[in-house]
């Protein structure tokens, strides 16, 4: 098994962030730093990593948190912010986050320690629609939501076309249901600043075919087999 296949199986990061660990030099196996990507892990090998001995995941977990605002999309933190950790802190696998939400970002995050699914969940070749629910200042008229349809220029990054649908327009602010494929950095944010509605509240509701439903924020949920099977199937 490749090394960062097995850093990720062991539920201590994803496959890409076990690259960076392997770069770095925080990876060692049978007491010898490793540093290149391709090494493989045999029967009988100690692995380390940042000075910790770890193996595989028996278990396998998957589960549907509803992020609350004011949480970070991290394991630990070195500012002592509360994390989704503290959601899953009952379940004894250690668990990580399959991408990420802001900090003001609520709504449906899959966490897992099944390291090879949260690479391909992550990898570009996998565009799964994320749908969220913004509410935004102001009218968005049909103009703007055609632009965001077509796709917008957030800074050097034209966005794919997004599947967008106004559910509600009050003379304030409008309720607006998008799709998007990428992940970029505060995208969805963006995209709507681009065509002139700022974001107040925004919330992912869906993954693929995966809903967050009526799941209530701080809390989680154990995927159906049939969630899984879906997820192994992208």
């Amino acid at each position: 098994m490749r090394i960062n296949k097995y850093i990720a199986d062991a539920g201590v990061c994803s496959r890409r962030k076990a690259d960076e660990l392997i770069a770095n030099g925080n990876v060692k196996i049978n007491g010898i730093t490793v540093k290149e990507m391709g090494v493989d892990v045999g029967r009988g090998d100690v692995v380390e990593v940042n000075g910790r001995v770890i193996e595989t995941a028996s278990k396998k977990v998957y589960v549907v948190v509803n992020k609350p605002v004011g949480m970070i999309t991290s394991m630990d933190d070195e500012k002592d912010r509360a994390t989704v950790a503290e959601i899953v802190a009952d379940i004894p696998e250690r668990l990580f986050p399959v991408g990420r939400l802001d900090y003001n970002t609520t709504g449906l995050l899959i966490m897992t320690n099944d390291g090879e699914l949260t690479y391909r969940l992550t990898h570009p070749k996998h565009e799964v629609y994320k749908t969220y629910v913004a509410k935004v200042d102001g009218v968005i008229s049909d103009a703007r939501v055609a632009k965001l349809r077509r796709g917008v220029d957030i800074g050097g990054f034209v966005t794919s076309p997004a599947k967008v649908r106004v559910l509600r327009q009050m003379p304030r602010y409008a309720v607006v249901e998008i799709s998007i494929r990428e992940g970029k950095n505060r995208q969805v944010r963006r995209m709507f600043a681009t065509v002139g509605n700022r974001v107040r509240e925004l919330k992912r509701t869906q993954i693929g075919e995966i809903k967050l439903g009526r799941l209530k924020e701080g809390h989680y949920r154990k995927l159906t087999k049939a969630e899984i099977d879906y997820l192994r199937e992208l």
